[in-house]
């Protein structure tokens, strides 16, 4: 009896967690992972507001004329409001990251709408007066329900994305990694904060290095960055 019934939870578990996320992965089905217009990439990013590297991010941004899409965090939203008010007046986007980074896996689907999605969106809503309608899971676990439950909202993954966590992998192959492998269309997942479980506090800013000289590059390529409602 207790065979049969670890092979219900775990092919309950499957069915809840892992099939949903393979499949969104491999296939992009119920997702957005890669536009299709030609010379066209969306850089987003991941986890802020960040109190010191958000705004030197910013700064980053501005001097390459890159508009980018930010999937923050409602909780590091609702502390740092005036950093959500000012991506909005430069011209990025704001998305969605839940409320805290808590994966979907481990929340009934009732709960990620009202304690994450909702509220999220309340308060980015009451900062700059824009309700925002795209989502991205933290570390892109999707469960089944995220599928069907949440129509209002354009869930994300990426197309690339550089392991820029780690300050190790910043330093010595970030860099190269994204030039070599950003093409048309490409969604670039990358992190404006170092504080969440399994990232170096300090990554983003040996981030923020290698995007210096990678925009710097792209930018002799023709490339048009832009924010992904801006994408096709």
């Amino acid at each position: 009896m207790l065979k049969y019934l670890a092979g219900g939870i775990l092919c309950a578990a499957s069915c809840y967690m892992f099939v949903p996320s393979l499949i969104s992965r491999m296939t992009g089905l119920g997702v957005f992972r890669k536009g299709r217009a030609q010379k066209q990439v969306a850089f987003t990013f991941d986890d802020g507001p960040h109190p010191i590297y958000t705004p030197e991010l910013l700064d980053l941004l501005e001097l390459y004329q890159v508009k980018a899409t930010f999937f923050v965090l409602g909780a590091q939203a609702e502390q740092y409001p005036e950093l959500i008010r000012r991506m909005d007046r430069e011209g990025h986007q704001i998305g969605i990251h839940n409320y805290n980074h808590k994966t979907n896996w481990l929340m009934l689907p009732g709960t990620v709408r009202r304690e994450h999605l909702e509220r999220s969106a309340d308060i980015i809503e009451s900062i700059v007066g824009i309700r925002p309608n795209h989502y991205r899971p933290p570390w892109g676990l999707i469960n089944l329900f995220d599928f069907f439950h949440y129509r209002h909202y354009r869930i994300v993954l990426w197309s690339l994305k550089g392991g820029d966590w780690s300050s190790r992998v910043c330093r010595t192959r970030l860099q190269s990694t994204l030039l070599g492998r950003i093409t048309d269309g490409s969604v670039v997942l990358l992190h404006d904060s170092g504080e969440t479980m399994g990232a170096d506090p300090n990554a983003p800013y040996y981030m923020m290095q290698a995007l210096e000289e990678v925009l710097g590059e792209l930018k002799t390529r023709n490339l048009q960055f832009v924010r992904l409602d801006e994408m096709a």
